[in-house]
């Protein structure tokens, strides 16, 4: 014998809806483009620093990235889709760093005094990358309490994406 129908249909939203929308609602507060402001007038505030410095470290982390492939050029189809996402960190944080495309190859010239040098072993590579990547989502992680709430969100993102590279590196080590 099957169940009667409600007498009257539930009146306001469901829970599944009102879930789904506090859900939206929470990403696009959290997604905004705008620039925490620290009102310092004029000097930069303690966000807008902490901002350049993420950029640059991502810009230094890329430089990373383009030795590894240039020095490995076997690794420059795994390495890729990371890089990209470098890219996209160094652009969160309003940086610039460099818009060519990976080296796909070795360079015909000699690199810049600032290149970090390779290890000739590629797992050695890895490795040392991944290290950096570890570094890095480390110390974006102690930062988080001294920024306020878009730039530690931000942060905290960018450390989860590369404690994801770390693993993404480090994988089939074991």
């Amino acid at each position: 014998m099957p169940f009667p129908p409600p007498s009257r249909p539930p009146s306001g939203p469901r829970r599944r809806s009102l879930f789904l929308s506090a859900a939206g609602a929470v990403l696009l507060a959290g997604c905004s483009s705008a620039p925490d402001t620290g009102g310092t007038g004029g000097s930069p505030s303690a966000a807008d620093r902490a901002r350049t410095r993420a950029a640059r470290d991502s810009a230094d982390l890329l430089v990373r990235y383009d030795a590894v492939i240039t020095a490995h050029p076997p690794l420059a189809e795994r390495l890729r889709p990371l890089r990209a996402e470098v890219v996209r960190h160094v652009a969160a944080f309003g940086g610039t760093g460099k818009k060519t495309p990976a080296p796909s190859g070795p360079a015909s010239a000699s690199p810049s005094p600032s290149a970090p040098v390779v290890p000739t072993d590629e797992k050695a590579a890895l490795a040392e990358l991944a290290a950096a990547e570890r570094a890095l989502a480390d110390a974006r992680t102690e930062t988080l309490t001294a920024v306020p709430g878009e730039l530690a969100r931000l942060l905290a993102s960018v450390a989860a994406a590369g404690a994801a590279h770390v693993y993404l590196l480090t994988e089939g080590e074991a």
